[in-house]
């Protein structure tokens, strides 16, 4: 079986750039905003602050937007731009759906769930949609690659 690549597709790779472009501009505004109307030897300390936290979710941002997993026969593999992971199927007890509810929704993603050890969320299947079609496609493929790599 050739390996199969686990991810977010152009469409939802692009509203997910929306999310983060107009969230980038509302911190934005927020830390020029607050660095015009704080007093002189606070400014700079805010500002930091408010630019480091922004740089930081940016960037796990891009890090959420652009992870993977790929599917092959030894196992799974995790790459993001600041990691790389592979767990072998021998180690998968399940994978399962997640959801988990914040102030800005009701979000759905998948975990394998090992053997041994905690759950980890695989990259590439987070979701704001109920019942989204792309990502049970994609529950059903490594449900299917997991079985076949066990021999159930």
């Amino acid at each position: 079986m050739p390996d199969v690549w686990i991810g977010f597709n152009s469409a939802d790779r692009q509203r997910y750039w929306w999310r983060t472009s107009i969230m980038t501009l509302v911190l934005t505004g927020v830390m020029v905003v607050a660095g015009l109307t704080t007093p002189a030897p606070d400014r700079w300390w805010l500002v930091g602050g408010f630019g480091v936290f922004l740089a930081a979710l940016v960037f796990g941002m891009l890090n959420w937007i652009y992870g993977q997993t790929l599917l092959t026969t030894t196992g799974l593999k995790f790459r993001t731009f600041v990691s790389r992971r592979s767990i072998p199927w021998s180690e998968v007890a399940g994978i399962e759906s997640r959801q988990r509810v914040s102030r800005s929704g009701i979000w759905w993603d998948l975990r394998v769930v090992r053997a041994r050890g905690r759950s980890l969320t695989l990259p590439g299947t987070l979701t704001n949609r109920m019942m989204d079609a792309e990502l049970e496609r994609k529950q059903a493929v490594i449900q299917e690659r997991w079985s076949c790599a066990v021999g159930d």
